[in-house]
């Protein structure tokens, strides 16, 4: 037998089992990027129309995109075009001489593929044009609303938005219809949960209920002693804090140190030019817990951890502000608003031509303000803010500061300590009427002020005027008993923002006492203090586009273990609809998607 005629079957043999595995991996390639085999062996004229993208790819930008399409709009295109089109044409004709080798293996048939599939198993991989793996985002389509007719599609619709996307955690789902009376859906409703920030509803509501909504909190001055012909007061000054929280540039122009400056100018037209006594902070209006229990370790340098306090100002909040001094030399250290209460140690260093800085602010055991390190002769103020651990004393501080830059000597020392029996008015400032501060407290969630009314609405049932946490939940456990129908193991709270780990609601005790607030005499001004969806404030993102948008209004609830909402949605017929949504859990980014698809669903709901 001649040699050529025994190379010719080997060499065919290993011809086709070549291109057997071309034409596996064309396949698979193929199968990869959603195409049909048939499209991309087919030789394809340069300058043809683009492949469409599967689903998948549509709309992609970047490599991965570009791997699914050809153009043939500039050279480096028609090049890659006529290279994968040669490729094809080969691996058409291998494939049809390895055909049965191919489907014999089981590997990859020559047929049309099924379309990239967004969701893919978390080990799934491909590589973009550099040759790098990159994993592909698993896509979920959006969780959308629906427009159900009647209470029972209502009902269904709600618990499959419940099961569709949150994988762990506890719901507390209630709603119920304030036209007609009637409860429209219920999940669990009678379950304990972490309310968050929806407790603030109930803070709002048992101010409104025992102050009203147009009273004001005041801070005074007072002094036991005479004012002499010249201006000398013979004894101490007093600064009475009565639980005010809009001592701060919130609702002051003119800086952190507006209020004080204010309360300043009170005593220099009284006519007082010196104090020979003290200058004394009285905190006594609540009990000396400054922090709420329940509040986690980790919250308490954060501002919304600010400390309690009925003395209190720029929401307890102290900013060191840090400059440039001459270069080589240190850095310009100032508090914000300026206070006596607290020492500096500057160990800060300016550093010549720079604009940066490498700055640390700390505080000692004794409430020293360290700074040290360097900054920029180029460097504009750095501002960094400290959680003030004793607020009355530093307002008292803060207080006499302002005191000294209005001209006013002071001969004795800064202290606390209560109000004497019978001392005499100088005078006093005025907060916002409770409604405004409702309106804040509830649009941005700030817990400073609902620990402050919280303790404020306690006062007024206190034998001895002090407002504590403890009263404030017996007083609230009795509104909601008496007034809203809820049971009385259905609240428990430790504090009126909703921070501490410790309390305890039912969403259908938070629908209840929606329904009270709806029909009290306060219930304009309680709507008009909760956000509106799409429109403001921590909603103003939420719920666009869809029947909730310019129409729910309600509190947003969010921790590290909590998503929830409550408030009022108007449904398609006109009804006038009550909702708790409570979830706690790590899946918060689902819970708040099916939250958001509830809430849009009650708006586009009729019977």
């Amino acid at each position: 037998m001649a040699l050529d005629d025994m190379l010719t079957p080997a060499l065919e043999r290993l011809a086709a089992r070549l291109a057997a595995r071309l034409a596996a991996r064309l396949a698979a390639r193929c199968a990869s990027l959603g195409l049909a085999l048939a499209a991309v062996a087919a030789p394809a004229a340069v300058g043809a129309a683009p492949l469409a993208a599967p689903p998948g790819l549509r709309g992609m930008q970047g490599a991965n995109a570009s791997e699914a399409r050809t153009t043939g709009s500039s050279p480096t295109t028609k090049s890659s075009a006529t290279r994968r089109s040669t490729k094809a044409s080969k691996a058409s004709k291998a494939s049809k001489a390895s055909r049965a080798t191919v489907k014999s293996k089981g590997s990859t048939k020559a047929k049309a593929s099924p379309p990239l599939k967004a969701s893919t198993t978390p080990g799934s991989r491909r590589r973009n044009s550099r040759g790098k793996a990159r994993r592909l985002v698993k896509a979920v389509p959006v969780l959308r609303y629906t427009t159900p007719r009647g209470e029972i599609a209502l009902a269904a619709d709600l618990q499959t938005l419940l099961n569709a996307r949150t994988k762990s955690g506890a719901w507390g789902v209630v709603v119920a219809s304030l036209s007609r009376g009637d409860t429209l859906f219920n999940w669990h409703g009678d379950a304990p949960m972490l309310p968050a920030s929806t407790l603030k509803l109930y803070t709002t509501a048992l101010a409104f209920d025992r102050l009203g909504p147009s009273y004001q909190l005041t801070t005074e001055i007072l002094r036991d002693g005479t004012v002499s012909g010249d201006g000398t007061l013979r004894g101490s000054l007093y600064l009475h804090g009565g639980g005010d929280p809009s001592m701060s540039s919130r609702y002051q122009t003119g800086g952190p140190e507006a209020a004080m400056r204010a309360l300043a100018r009170i005593v220099a037209d009284a006519g007082i030019k010196r104090v020979s006594g003290d200058i004394v902070g009285d905190a006594s209006a609540f009990d000396a817990k400054r922090i709420p229990d329940g509040w986690l370790g980790r919250y308490l340098n954060d501002s919304y951890a600010a400390r309690v306090s009925p003395l209190s100002l720029n929401e307890n909040l102290l900013n060191v502000v840090i400059n440039p001094g001459k270069s080589g030399g240190a850095g310009v250290v100032s508090l914000q608003p300026p206070t006596v209460a607290y020492k500096v140690v500057n160990n800060t260093r300016t550093v010549a031509g720079t604009r940066g800085g490498r700055l640390v602010v700390s505080r000692t055991s004794d409430g020293t303000i360290v700074a040290r390190g360097t900054i920029g002769s180029r460097s504009q103020p750095k501002v960094y803010q400290v959680v003030v651990d004793d607020p009355a004393l530093f307002t008292t501080g803060a207080f006499q500061k302002a005191l000294e830059r209005e001209g006013i000597a002071v001969d004795g020392t800064l202290r606390l300590g209560p109000t004497p029996q019978g001392a005499s008015r100088v005078g006093a400032t005025y907060s916002p009427p409770l409604a405004s501060l409702a309106d804040d407290m509830n649009r941005e969630s700030i817990n400073h002020i609902a620990e402050l009314l919280f303790r404020d609405a306690a006062r007024t049932a206190a034998p001895d005027g002090v407002g504590s946490a403890e009263r404030g939940n017996a007083l609230l456990r009795d509104l909601l008993t008496q007034k809203a129908g809820v049971r009385g193991d259905a609240v428990s709270v430790v504090d009126g923002s909703g921070l501490s780990s410790l309390n305890r609601i039912t969403a259908r005790s938070l629908v209840q006492l929606l329904g009270y607030a709806n029909r009290a005499a306060w219930g304009r001004e309680f709507h008009a203090s909760l956000p509106v969806a799409g429109e403001s404030d921590l909603l103003r993102r939420r719920m666009t586009a869809t029947p909730a948008q310019g129409n729910l209004h309600a509190k947003t609830g969010t921790t590290n273990e909590v998503i929830a909402l409550g408030g009022y949605v108007t449904a398609q017929n006109g009804e006038l609809l009550a909702f708790s949504f409570l979830y706690n859990g790590r899946d918060r980014w689902h819970a708040r998607e099916t939250i958001d698809a509830m809430g849009a669903t009650l708006a586009g709901w009729s019977r």
